[in-house]
C-alpha cells in the first residue's frame, strides 16, 4: 500500500517532455525500427514543431488534426501543439472520407497534419482530398504534409520548417508556461450508441495523471524499455507513452505492426515490459515461426486481454506475469491495470484495483442501487481521469454522466478486494429465447479450443428464439477446423442456447483502431443469409 502522505506534481504534456529531457537528456526516449530520439532530441524537435504551427498562423486554443500512422513526426507535432496550447485531434487512421470529414468538421479543426508514408490503412493524400473537397469542413484552413513529396494543395515539409523561423523558442516556452493542466490537450472520437462518433475532450491532467498512475502501478524504473505497437491515435499507446516518459524510460514502437518485424525489434531492443494488448497481436507473435528464437529474457511483464485460459497460456509461453486491464476513452483510457504481484488467478480474471484518484462501483442497471462484491451489474466511474465531456454535445454528455458518475455501459463486477472485472457490454448481450447471454462468455469458451486463434461472437435474428449466436473464428496457422467440429466441441459443455448457430471462418478481421468490428461481421453474415 502506498504512503497516503506522498504527493506528485502533475505536469502538462509540454512540461512532461521538458521534464524527461532534463532527467535523462541522452537516454533514448522514443525508438522506431528506423529512427530513435533521445530526450533532448525529442524536446528540440517538439519545440521546433510548436514554432512551425504558430508560424503558420494556428493560434492557442484552436484544434489541429493529426492523421498519421505511428511516426516520429507524430510525436513532434503532438508535443509541439501541447506546448503552445493547441488542441490535438488524434484521428483514427482507418477512417474513410465521410468519417474523416465528419470529425474534422465536428472538432472545428483548422489544419490537418499528415504524411506521405503510406499507412497500412490508406494513402492519406487522396483520402484528404476526397474528404475536404466533397464534404463541408468550413473551418479548415491548411493541409500540411510532413514527408518527401509536395502535392498540390498541401504545405510541404520545407514550408512547415521555414514557418518556424518567424517564432522564437522563447515564445514557445512563454506559451507553455501559460497552459493549464485543466486545459484540453487532446480530442479522440469514440463510437457508441449514437449514429456518429463522439469527440472526447481529455485534459492534460486526465492524461498525465493516468499515465503517472500506470508508472506507479507497474513500478516503472527510470530505465524501463516499454514495447507497444498500438497506434498513437489510441489510448493504448498514448497512456503508455506518457507513463514511460514520466518514468524516464524508453518507448519502443513501430509504424506498421508485422509479427516477424515485431519479434526482431523485441529481440534487438530488449524491452522490459511489452504491451501487445489485443489477442490479434499477441497470438500473431506466439504463432510466428520466429517466436521460439526470440530473446524474451529482458521482459518482466506483459499486458494482454482475453479469457482467463488464453491469458494463462500467454503467461506460460512468455514466462512472465501477464496482466489485463479495464477502461474506456471517456475515463482517460484506463482506470485499472492488473498488479504484477497478484496471484495468477486474479491477474487473469480481473483488471486490478482502480488507480488512485479513480472510483468504481457496480449498480443494478434498473434501480441504480449499489450491488455487493462479485455481483454483476452496471459499471459507474468517477475521478481525476474522466473526460470533460463530448465536444459540442451537452445532451450526450449529460446522458453519460449520472450524478457525477460516468455510466460506462459496461457489465462488470468488483471483487471483495476492490478489483474490477469486465464482463461485457450491455449492447453485446444476446437475448436467446428469453435467456440473457453474454457474447464474451461464448467467446471465452470457444477460445479454449486448441485450434482457435481468435474468436468473435455476434447476434443473428431468429424467428423462433429472437436472437441466436454466430461465431467468427480465425484458426491457428497450420491447423484445420470445421464448423461441425467446433459445434461438437460445445455440446455438453455449454448450454444449448449458447452454442453458435452459425460458424464462419475468418482470415482477415474488420478492425477499428484495435477492436474487431462485430457489426461488419454481422452485416456480412446477414447479407449472406438474406436477412438484411
Amino acid at each position: 500500500m502506498s504512503d497516503r502522505t506522498d504527493w506528485v506534481a502533475i505536469p502538462t504534456l509540454g512540461d512532461l517532455i521538458v521534464r524527461r529531457a532534463a532527467a535523462a537528456p541522452d537516454r533514448d526516449a522514443i525508438v522506431f525500427p528506423e529512427v530513435r530520439e533521445t530526450g533532448a532530441e525529442l524536446l528540440e524537435e517538439s519545440i521546433k514543431a510548436g514554432r512551425s504551427l504558430l508560424g503558420l498562423g494556428i493560434k492557442p486554443g484552436e484544434a489541429i488534426a493529426i492523421l498519421m500512422p505511428n511516426h516520429i513526426d507524430y510525436a513532434h507535432v503532438l508535443y509541439g501543439a501541447a506546448m503552445v496550447g493547441i488542441r490535438a485531434l488524434l484521428v483514427n487512421a482507418r477512417y474513410k472520407a465521410y468519417e474523416l470529414a465528419y470529425v474534422l468538421e465536428n472538432a472545428d479543426a483548422v489544419a490537418v497534419i499528415t504524411t506521405d508514408v503510406v499507412s497500412e490503412y490508406v494513402d492519406f493524400v487522396p483520402l484528404l482530398r476526397d474528404a475536404t473537397t466533397n464534404h463541408d469542413v468550413p473551418l479548415l484552413r491548411q493541409l500540411i504534409l510532413l514527408g518527401s513529396s509536395s502535392p498540390d494543395g498541401f504545405i510541404d515539409r520545407a514550408g512547415f520548417d521555414v514557418a518556424a523561423d518567424t517564432v522564437t523558442e522563447a515564445y514557445v516556452h512563454e506559451l507553455r508556461e501559460s497552459v493549464r493542466v485543466r486545459d484540453v490537450a487532446i480530442m479522440m472520437y469514440t463510437s457508441g450508441t449514437t449514429a456518429q462518433p463522439k469527440g472526447c475532450l481529455i485534459t492534460h491532467e486526465a492524461l498525465v495523471r493516468t499515465g503517472i498512475s500506470v508508472a506507479r502501478r507497474w513500478h516503472m524504473p527510470e530505465d524501463e524499455i516499454f514495447w507497444d505497437p498500438l497506434p498513437f491515435f489510441h489510448m493504448g499507446a498514448m497512456l503508455q507513452l506518457t507513463a514511460t516518459l514520466y518514468a524516464g524510460g524508453t518507448f519502443v514502437t513501430m509504424t506498421h505492426f508485422e509479427p516477424g518485424a515485431a519479434l526482431r525489434q523485441i529481440h534487438e531492443e530488449h524491452p522490459t515490459f511489452i504491451f501487445p494488448c489485443f489477442p490479434t497481436i499477441t497470438q500473431s507473435l506466439i504463432h510466428h515461426p520466429d517466436f521460439e528464437k526470440t530473446d524474451l529474457s529482458s521482459i518482466r511483464g506483459l499486458l494482454d486481454t482475453g479469457p482467463k485460459e488464453s491469458l494463462q497460456e500467454v503467461e506460460r509461453r512468455f514466462g512472465v506475469p501477464v496482466v489485463t486491464s479495464y477502461g474506456l476513452t471517456e475515463a482517460g483510457g484506463v482506470i485499472a491495470f492488473g498488479h504484477l504481484e497478484d496471484p495468477i488467478e486474479k491477474r487473469s480474471t480481473t483488471g486490478g484495483r482502480p488507480f488512485r484518484g479513480m472510483e468504481a462501483k457496480i449498480v443494478d442497471p434498473d434501480t441504480g442501487v449499489e450491488l455487493p462484491p462479485n455481483t454483476p451489474g452496471a459499471v459507474l466511474l468517477r475521478g481525476v481521469g474522466l473526460f470533460e465531456g463530448y465536444y459540442k454535445d451537452p445532451e450526450q454528455t449529460a446522458k453519460a454522466m449520472e450524478g457525477g458518475w460516468l455510466n460506462t455501459g459496461d457489465l462488470g463486477i468488483i471483487d471483495e478486494d476492490g478489483r474490477v472485472a469486465y464482463r461485457g457490454r450491455f449492447k453485446d448481450m444476446l437475448k436467446v429465447g428469453g435467456e440473457n447471454v453474454s457474447a464474451l462468455e461464448i467467446e471465452a469458451y470457444l477460445g479454449t479450443h486448441p485450434k482457435v486463434k481468435v474468436v468473435a461472437v455476434a447476434s443473428v435474428p431468429d424467428e423462433k428464439y429472437t436472437e441466436v449466436p454466430a461465431a467468427f473464428v480465425e484458426i491457428v496457422p497450420g491447423e484445420s477446423l470445421t464448423e461441425d467440429e467446433l459445434i461438437a466441441y460445445c455440446k455438453d459443455q455449454i448450454a444449448n442456447f449458447k452454442i453458435p448457430r452459425y460458424v464462419r471462418f475468418i482470415t482477415e478481421w474488420p478492425m477499428s483502431a484495435t477492436k474487431i468490428q462485430k457489426f461488419k461481421l454481422r452485416a456480412d453474415l446477414l447479407a449472406e443469409l438474406g436477412l438484411e
